[in-house]
C-alpha cells in the first residue's frame, strides 16, 4: 500500500516524467496491466521467460500473462497504427503497472513484485534514425533526474543478450546500492561493472622458478594457500568450472555437457555477464555440478588447476592470468597445489584469452585518462535500443517511399517510478528521517504552530502564511494538530519536508518566525510578515 505521503511523492515524480516525456515529443498512451499470451508466444519470450512471467488463464481457458512490460502489446500497436514512414519516427509511452514474480521480493519498493513503471517504445525507420530517438531519451532521462534533485551517473551498460552498443543505465548513487558504479574522475567515462572493461596488463615476466607440487592440507581457497606459502594473494590463480548444455530443440532435453574452465587471478572475481560473451558461452551456461567436476578431473573442488587438462575441457584464461609467471594453481588432487607455474612449459598457452573478470579501484580506465574509482548506486532508470528485434518476430513494417515493406526499429526507455521512492530515501537521509528533495517531497513547506488549540494569536498568523502560501502556488501543509512542539517537530523530521515554519506567541511578540531546512541544524528568525516572501525564496534557491 502507498500511504498518503508516498501517493504524493510518486505523483510528482510522474509528473516531472510527463513534462519532460512529452517535452521530448513522445506521446502518453495506456497499455493494459493483463495482456494476451498470443502476443508472447509470437516472440517466444512466453516460453523463454522464467518463473519471473506470471502465467493466468481466464474463464474460457485462455492464457494470459500479468505484464512486467510491454514491448510484444507496444509493437502490436505499431504495426497496425505505424503503416507509412510518413508515421515515423513515433515514440509512445505509458506509466503502468508492472509485475514480476521476483524469487527474493525484498528491500520494500527497490524491488517489489509489484511496482509502477514508466516505459517508452521509440519506432524509426533505420538505425541512424534510432540513434537520434536515443539520444533525444537520453536527454531527456537527464532532465528528468536533474529535476529530480538526486545525485546519479548515467554509465554504460550491457546489452544483454540482445548486442548493439547502446545501452545506459541511470543510478542513482548511494552506498546501500545493490550495482557497482565504475567511473574516472578524471574523465566522463563511467559504466556498470558488468560491462567496464579491464585493461590488458603488461608482457609476461620471465619464468623463474621451477614447478613443485606443495602440501596444502584442508586448503582450498587462494586466500587460504597464499597464507600458508607466504606469498601475495596476487600469486595466485583459482579455477572455476562452468557447463554449457546442447539441447534438443524440440523436446528440451540435453543432449550434450561441454564443460570449461575459467581461469582468474585470486584476488580477482569473476564477471559473470563478461564470461557469458565467451564464444560458446554465449549461448548460456550454468556452474557445473560437484559430481561433474569430480567426474572430469578426479577431485573435489577447491584444489583445481589448468595442469594435464583432458581434451574434453576447454580452457578459458583471463587476460591477467595469461600474463602471469610463476603462479600457484590447484594440481587436481585434494590437498595439494603446485608453485611455480608457467605457461607454455608446465602447460599450453590457454586456448582463449578474454577479459572476465570485475575491475578494482585504482586499474587504469579503459579511455586512458585515468585512473578507476567505484562506488555503489541504485539503479532507477535504463534506455536500450532494441534494433529489429521485436519488430522482427511480429512483423511489425512500414512501407518506405517505393512502397516496400521495412522492419521497423526499435527502442526502450524505462524508468522505475515506484523504486525512485527507495533509492532517493536511501540516498537523503539522518538518524531523525527522510531529507526529501524539493521537487519531490510529499509537500515543500510545513507550517508549524506551537499552541495551534489554545492561542487565537497563533491560529490567526498560521492561518494567514498557510493561506498566502497556497495562494503563491507553494505547496503548503499546515500542522493543525496541537502536538507539543518536540512531537510536531520529530514527526514533519521523520516525514522529511524540506522547510518547516514554526509560528509561537513568543515569536509574535517579537514579531518574528523561525525558518529551518530540513538538513539545518538551527533554525533562522525571520519577520513574520516577510515569512511568504523569504519562504518562496528559499524554495526558488533550492529549484535552481
Amino acid at each position: 500500500n502507498y500511504m498518503p505521503m508516498g501517493l504524493r511523492v510518486i505523483r510528482k515524480v510522474e509528473a516531472i516524467i510527463r513534462e519532460e516525456m512529452n517535452r521530448a515529443g513522445a506521446v502518453e498512451l495506456l497499455m493494459p496491466v493483463v495482456q494476451p499470451a498470443e502476443l508472447w508466444q509470437e516472440t517466444g519470450r512466453f516460453q523463454q521467460m522464467g518463473p519471473e512471467l506470471l502465467r493466468v488463464k481466464d474463464r474460457h481457458d485462455r492464457s494470459f500473462i500479468i505484464q512486467p512490460t510491454s514491448e510484444e502489446v507496444i509493437t502490436d500497436i505499431a504495426r497496425q497504427e505505424l503503416r507509412s514512414y510518413k508515421q515515423l519516427p513515433r515514440n509512445f509511452y505509458h506509466i503502468q503497472t508492472k509485475f514480476r514474480d521476483e524469487r527474493r521480493p525484498r528491500f520494500g519498493v527497490m524491488r517489489g513484485r509489484e511496482f509502477t513503471m514508466k516505459d517508452a517504445y521509440s519506432f524509426d525507420r533505420d538505425r541512424e534514425g534510432a540513434a537520434r530517438s536515443y539520444d533525444a531519451m537520453f536527454a531527456a532521462y537527464k532532465r528528468i533526474f536533474d529535476r529530480f534533485g538526486l545525485q546519479y551517473r548515467a554509465v554504460a551498460a550491457d546489452t544483454g543478450a540482445i548486442g548493439g552498443d547502446l545501452s545506459h543505465e541511470f543510478q542513482v548513487i548511494a552506498d546501500t546500492g545493490e550495482d557497482a558504479i565504475v567511473y574516472c574522475p578524471q574523465s566522463e567515462y563511467a559504466a556498470n561493472i558488468e560491462l567496464a572493461e579491464a585493461l590488458p596488463p603488461g608482457a609476461r615476466p620471465e619464468a623463474r622458478e621451477a614447478m613443485s607440487k606443495v602440501a596444502t592440507p584442508d586448503r582450498s581457497t587462494c586466500a587460504d594457500v597464499a597464507a600458508l606459502l607466504g606469498i601475495p594473494l596476487q600469486r595466485t590463480v583459482k579455477s572455476l568450472v562452468l557447463a554449457s548444455d546442447e539441447k534438443d530443440p524440440t523436446t528440451g532435453d540435453i543432449v550434450s555437457t561441454q564443460v570449461w574452465m575459467l581461469l582468474v587471478r585470486g584476488d580477482h572475481e569473476l564477471n559473470e555477464v563478461k564470461a557469458g560473451k565467451v564464444p560458446g558461452l554465449a549461448g548460456g551456461w550454468r556452474f557445473a555440478t560437484v559430481a561433474e567436476i569430480e567426474s572430469h578431473f578426479g577431485c573435489k573442488p577447491g584444489y583445481l588447476g589448468p595442469i594435464d587438462m583432458a581434451g574434453s575441457v576447454k580452457v578459458v584464461a583471463d587476460r591477467t592470468v595469461a600474463a602471469m609467471s610463476d603462479f600457484v594453481c590447484g594440481a587436481n588432487e585434494a590437498d595439494f597445489h603446485l608453485a611455480g607455474v608457467n605457461w607454455g612449459r608446465d602447460l599450453p598457452e590457454p586456448e582463449l584469452v578474454a577479459d572476465i573478470r570485475n575491475v578494482l579501484a585504482g586499474e587504469p580506465s579503459p579511455d586512458g585518462k585515468g585512473t578507476l574509482a567505484i562506488q555503489r548506486g541504485i539503479e532507477v532508470g535504463h534506455v536500450f535500443y532494441l534494433g529489429t528485434k521485436y519488430s522482427s518476430a511480429m512483423n511489425a513494417t512500414y512501407l518506405d517511399e517505393s512502397g516496400k515493406p521495412q522492419l521497423m526499429e526499435m527502442g526502450c526507455y524505462g524508468i522505475g517510478v515506484t523504486r525512485i521512492l527507495g533509492a532517493a530515501i536511501e540516498q537523503n537521509h539522518d538518524e531523525r528521517g527522510i531529507i526529501w528533495p524539493t521537487a519531490i517531497a510529499p509537500f515543500e513547506v510545513v507550517v508549524c504552530p506551537i499552541g495551534y488549540d489554545r492561542s487565537a494569536e497563533v491560529r490567526a498568523a498560521a492561518d494567514a502564511l498557510h493561506e498566502q502560501l497556497l495562494a503563491g502556488g507553494i505547496d503548503v501543509v499546515l500542522d493543525d494538530r496541537g502536538e507539543r512542539p518536540g512531537a510536531m517537530f520529530a514527526d514533519w523530521e521523520l516525514i522529511g519536508v524540506p522547510l518547516r515554519v514554526v509560528i509561537s506567541d513568543r515569536g509574535l511578540k517579537a514579531g518574528t518566525a523561525e525558518l529551518q531546512g530540513r538538513r539545518e541544524a538551527q533554525a533562522g528568525t525571520i519577520v513574520v510578515s516577510e515569512a511568504a516572501d523569504r519562504v518562496k525564496e528559499r524554495l526558488a534557491a533550492a529549484r535552481a
